[in-house]
């Protein structure tokens, strides 16, 4: 059985964002404004190897870039896609927010 490619925004970064160290690598870029899978790789428990694949991850979510600067490849931050999932929580959370308010109402009056 194939696992069908992620095509929905949304869910590229939700599940970019499940890992842990992506996390930490998001976390890391994010105080350094732009930083190098060997930079990073220095402060984490895994490969240079394994930060160069998590990074690939969080660039097909749209969450990082990679820009060559001499024989460096430096990652930034991109916040469009978190930004983007996060007002799509916001509304999820504000449905939420009114179905209970209205089924609080109902058992408050019935």
């Amino acid at each position: 059985m194939t696992e069908e490619p992620v095509s929905d925004p949304a869910d590229r970064v939700l599940g970019a964002l499940a890992d842990p160290t992506r996390r930490a690598l998001l976390d890391l870029i994010s105080e350094q404004g732009r930083a190098t899978a060997t930079s990073l790789a220095a402060r984490l428990p895994v490969s240079r190897q394994a930060v160069v694949k998590h990074l690939a991850v969080l660039d097909a979510a749209g969450l990082v870039t990679a820009a060559r600067v001499g024989r460096e490849v430096r990652y930034a931050v991109r916040p469009a896609a978190l930004d983007a999932t996060a007002r799509w929580m916001a509304a999820l959370a504000s449905d939420w927010d009114r179905r209970l308010a209205a089924i609080k109402r109902i058992a408050e009056d019935g």
